[in-house]
């Protein structure tokens, strides 16, 4: 027996009448809801915003809605690409080597085995989220028209004598690469032509159209601005949000317009008054600047002011921090107390190897130093021109986002996997105490991004507000909120990232205003990367400004793995041990652990005093790069950089500024 609805008792005869009732019965259902008011069709769900549903939670009909998740719009994914990227049409990529161009980029990037510049089968351990490919701007693609002897190139003196040093032989190709990095430095441009750059320009951004798939992989453009005054670095890439329709309508700006990044952001604001784009630029390697890049005088050598501060911000809100070329996070010189901070350090010169580092250079070179230069800036201008957000790129010149320390390609070409590829020079220099050596490339770094959608525009508003940070290579998952109400039970409840968004800021985020008698608490979560190593612990980078004008800095141990303790100090003294077999370059996920959370209010909280605080969180130990090369091949280790290192990713801070009442 069965009953309906009604309590009417009917006997089935058999399963096939008992099915065709059922689908009956559900037809039937169907067709009255679809007539009935309490439905509503997507029209009219339009009529209502998701606002709506997320602070009331009432349906059209005026029920409760039952999904909670209907009208959420914060992020709540995040996505890792590479923002600092060259092909063969860049002319120290393309020159030397590279045969690889921007359709391998891409597929490589989404996932796909290509075969390397030097003949290798190479593929990613999982595809990357997103690519901007930044070829440089200057003399971009002309490696493929000396190449295809292109009839533009030939046509201009310039052009054909180039043309003929590379077709010369080696020392006529060294010849002709000294003579365009010479014109670079003095800011000359020896082609007179634009137009193979506009045919270049605008193939490269019809072809990021066919690899962008909105939701699975965001094909972005941009280009790389290399002003390298004196030899000293002051590059910034560029990064569009838009589509063709909008790129094509411009030419990259270069080294050759102009050294002064206020130059490049006159560019900029002029690509969106008239193209009506977006666009922003991020600077990268400052500890080849040897001072310039968070100076304290603009390029031209003015004091700084309010509307320098505000432009600057306005133009880069992020910094790559971390990449092939060295991690730019602290100096220990800077952090005397901080014993990671020593990590891929390159600090002896400036980009091409002409002029030596001094130690009076290093503060203004380096990611933290910088924030904690801001602040002080801030309390002069009213403005911080050193509020960015931290990102991490390849910087590849092999159109290949290699940054795991187990498939590491190289910068170069002549870098890819080989048992000769550690001492070759990478920056070149008459004194020996100046020149980098290949084996001190860093097999870094990645951006990670939180974002609602794999698309352009989501990507990029992610990058603009600082919703946004870098990694040395491997994909750790880092989310953190800061706020003055959280309590430590907020980490256990599974709406956690809610609960941030309603109670608080994300990373990159503003705190103002403090309670009386309350500090600012954060809510921190941290995943090790799932094909990766464990997580040793998690750390809060604090910086201040006090009332006597004086910047400091202070680190905090705020989860630590393997039930190790922390101290009174807020620092746990105990390392996490090393499971690195260093001759077969191997270790094990035996120490740390796969996720550390956190609940840290500040101890020493003055809300009279701007603040900083930036998470950063370390790997256990893990062979390097070098280290699988000798496995590998059979070779040495290079002496001059460690067997093992500790991955790590860095999220954008979370200020605090005080009222101006609150100041005095």
């Amino acid at each position: 027996m069965n009953h309906s609805k009604q309590g009417t008792k009917t006997l089935f005869i058999n399963v096939q009448l008992k099915v065709v009732c059922s689908f009956f019965v559900m037809a039937v259902c169907c067709l009255i809801m679809a007539a009935s008011p309490a439905s509503a069709s997507p029209q009219e769900y339009g009529e209502f915003s998701a606002e709506d549903f997320k602070e009331s939670k009432i349906s059209p009909a005026g029920g409760k809605v039952y999904s909670p998740f209907v009208g959420r719009d914060y992020p709540d994914q995040v996505l890792f690409g590479d923002a600092h990227f060259h092909t063969n049409l860049s002319f120290d990529a393309g020159l030397v080597g590279t045969t690889l161009g921007v359709d391998e980029g891409y597929r490589f990037a989404r996932g796909e085995k290509v075969i390397s510049n030097t003949g290798q089968p190479v593929q990613l351990i999982r595809p990357l989220d997103f690519l901007v490919i930044t070829d440089h701007s200057e003399l971009i693609g002309l490696a493929p028209m000396i190449q295809k002897s292109d009839p533009v190139l030939l046509a201009d003196p310039w052009g054909k004598w180039v043309h003929e040093r590379f077709n010369a032989g080696p020392e006529g190709r060294m010849e002709a690469f000294q003579n365009i990095i010479a014109a670079g430095v003095k800011g000359i441009n020896p082609f007179k032509s634009d137009e193979a750059g506009r045919s270049i320009w605008i193939d490269f951004v019809d072809k990021a159209e066919t690899y962008n798939d909105p939701g699975r992989f965001t094909a972005m453009t941009g280009f790389e601005w290399t002003s390298t005054p004196d030899g000293n670095n002051l590059h910034r890439v560029v990064v569009f949000r838009d589509g063709a329709d909008k790129t094509s309508r411009t030419l990259p700006f270069t080294s050759f317009d102009s050294f002064d990044p206020e130059d490049l952001w006159r560019y900029l604001a002029n690509y969106e008054d008239k193209v009506g784009g977006q666009a922003f630029a991020i600077p990268h390697n400052g500890n080849l600047s040897n001072g310039l890049m968070f100076a304290e005088k603009t390029f031209s050598g003015k004091e700084l002011s309010r509307a320098y501060a505000e432009k600057r911000m306005r133009w880069e809100p992020i910094y790559e921090m971390t990449q092939i070329k060295g991690d730019e996070e602290a100096h220990p010189l800077l952090s005397t107390e901080d014993e990671f901070a020593d990590f891929e350090t390159w600090d002896v010169g400036n980009l091409d190897g002409t002029s030596p580092k001094k130690d009076s250079m290093l503060q203004y070179e380096y990611a933290r130093s910088a924030l904690k230069l801001g602040l002080k800036l801030e309390k002069d201008l009213g403005a911080n021109p050193y509020k960015f957000g931290m990102s991490g790129s390849t910087d590849t010149h092999t159109a290949l986002a290699t940054t795991r320390e187990e498939n590491y390609f190289g910068k170069y070409a002549k870098t890819e996997p080989s048992p000769y590829r550690h001492n070759s020079e990478v920056i070149p220099a008459d004194d020996p105490s100046l020149r980098i050596m290949t084996s001190q490339e860093a097999a870094s770094g990645l951006t990670a991004v939180w974002t609602r959608e794999n698309t352009r525009g989501e990507i990029f508003d992610a990058m603009k507000r600082k919703e946004v940070y870098a990694t040395t290579g491997t994909r750790i998952r880092v989310r953190v909120f800061g706020g003055w109400d959280f309590e430590p039970s907020d980490l256990k409840q599974p709406d956690f990232v809610s609960l941030g968004y309603q109670g608080g800021v994300p990373m990159g985020g503003d705190l103002t205003k403090a309670p009386s008698g309350k500090s600012p608490a954060f809510l921190i979560q941290a995943l090790r990367d799932p094909d990766g190593a464990n997580l040793d612990r998690v750390q809060i980078i604090k910086g201040w400004l006090d009332a006597k004008g004086e910047t400091h800095e202070r680190i905090y141990d705020v989860a630590v793995s393997d039930g190790r303790k922390i101290g009174k100090d807020g620092r746990s003294k105990k390392p996490v041990g090393n499971t690195v077999d260093i001759e077969k370059a191997t270790y094990t996920n035996s120490i740390g652990d796969a996720m550390l959370t956190a609940y840290w209010s500040d101890p020493d909280f003055d809300p009279k005093e701007s603040a900083f605080y930036y998470v950063r969180v370390l790997e256990i130990p893990t062979p390097r790069w070098t280290t699988y090369d000798a496995a590998f091949f059979g070779i040495d280790r290079p002496d001059n950089v460690p067997a093992t290192l500790q991955d790590r990713a860095y999220t954008s801070p979370i200020w605090y500024t005080p009222p101006v009442s609150a100041k005095k």
